[in-house]
């Protein structure tokens, strides 16, 4: 391999990626360049840094992207609704892509035959990391090294690491740590004691949700504003994309909001358990389905209803950048401009109640759906509407 060729680790400052780099070094001749994209996730620079320089690493970058992780990402998600197997709402996932993009922008600039990432051989990340760099970059190198090299266990890698001396990290509980990954979003823990479905998940792995038991024994009421299908404001005070989730995951942990216990179907075809935080994002995923039900026609929301499934498959499966979720895009996105108002929420020791919803849309008729006998909804038509459905049941 010639001399100065370059490779781009996306790099957390962690144990398993600072292990990863080590190997690259000692089994690429190549710089390695470290990569991290700052996503909102709890992180230390100095740390990153500095764990990186020990290392010999003179190229060290860290990208802010939560603006536009939220505004691109997130956002148009939570405008699809979507959901992974009725419960999950894709906080990993839906980072991946990003992350990859920016990865292979920074590849180009330094003509870097290679990326690498830190994803194990049976998870869906190295699958949505590597779909985001084919479709950015298909003539860049991927290195992924938990299919190529000879380390099988985390045993392993805390052996690696110690004689290497790599600092390993305790939980807690004083143990090597569970698997986490966070950004804005949300909070994922899988491993240990949570690969047994049996097993209850402890309280002391939940990072930014309090427990709906110690949640404030008095209600907290937040109202979201939205313009044109997106949140933009907090109790009518209009905040960035990132300032808005921010503020929303600390309203919603505060009160419980957000936990999932889960099983779910990786893409390659495992079973696995996690459990994920997510209280910013589930406020916003309810407040918009409740401003939704004001302002859109019915067939417009059962179209975005009937897809959702798939469109959010393909956010799982790494398909971010693929020509089906951009066209079911079209399709999430197709009256978004009528969705405005405001929806009042009600959060008590992890539930979410909705207290109202305010718009100037003429979608929802007061008239119509009254009680109060009125002329604006002809019941003549009802009996000639039920009789063409018996048709039907021919």
């Amino acid at each position: 391999m010639k001399k100065n060729k370059k490779i781009v680790l996306a790099y957390s400052g962690g144990l398993d990626t600072s292990i990863i780099l080590k190997w690259l070094q000692e089994n690429y001749d190549s710089e390695v360049i470290a990569y991290t994209a700052d996503i909102g996730q709890e992180m230390d620079r100095k740390k990153i840094v500095k764990n990186a320089k020990k290392l010999g690493v003179k190229k060290i970058i860290i990208n802010n992207l939560k603006n536009t992780f939220v505004k691109e990402y997130v956002f148009p998600m939570i405008r699809g609704h979507a959901i992974y197997e009725g419960v999950y709402l894709l906080g990993t996932s839906i980072a991946r892509p990003l992350i990859a993009k920016d990865q292979i922008k920074v590849a180009k600039k330094f003509k870097a035959f290679a990326v690498s990432h830190g994803s194990t051989g049976k998870g869906n990340d190295q699958v949505r990391f590597e779909l985001g760099y084919h479709y950015f970059g298909p003539k860049i190198k991927v290195i992924a090294p938990w299919r190529i090299w000879k380390l099988k266990s985390r045993t392993d890698l805390v052996n690696y690491a110690k004689k290497h001396n790599i600092p390993v990290p305790k939980d807690k509980k004083g143990a090597p740590p569970f698997s986490v990954d966070d950004n804005l979003f949300h909070t994922s823990t899988e491993g240990k004691v949570l690969e047994n479905p049996e097993n209850s998940a402890p309280e002391f792995i939940f990072q930014r949700t309090t427990s709906p038991e110690k949640a404030p024994n008095k209600p907290t009421y937040v109202s979201i504003g939205f313009k044109n299908s997106d949140p933009v404001s907090i109790n009518g005070k209009k905040l960035s994309p990132e300032k808005l989730l921010e503020k929303l995951n600390q309203i919603g942990g505060k009160n419980g909001v957000g936990r999932v216990d889960l099983v779910e179907n990786r893409f390659i075809g495992i079973k696995s358990r996690g459990v994920y935080e997510t209280p910013g994002g589930t406020l916003l995923l309810i407040a918009h389905r409740a401003i939704e039900s004001v302002t859109l026609d019915k067939d417009t929301m059962h179209k975005k209803d009937s897809i959702m499934p798939r469109y959010a498959e393909l956010i799982y499966n790494g398909y971010w950048f693929s020509k089906e979720r951009f066209r079911l895009q079209k399709i999430v996105d197709l009256k978004k401009n009528k969705v405005n108002g405001s929806v009042k929420l009600k959060l008590y020791k992890g539930n979410v109640i909705i207290q109202s919803r305010m718009t100037k849309s003429s979608a929802y008729s007061m008239k119509k759906v009254s009680f109060e006998e009125n002329k604006t909804f002809n019941k003549s038509n009802v009996e000639r509407f039920i009789n063409f459905h018996k048709k039907k049941l021919k």
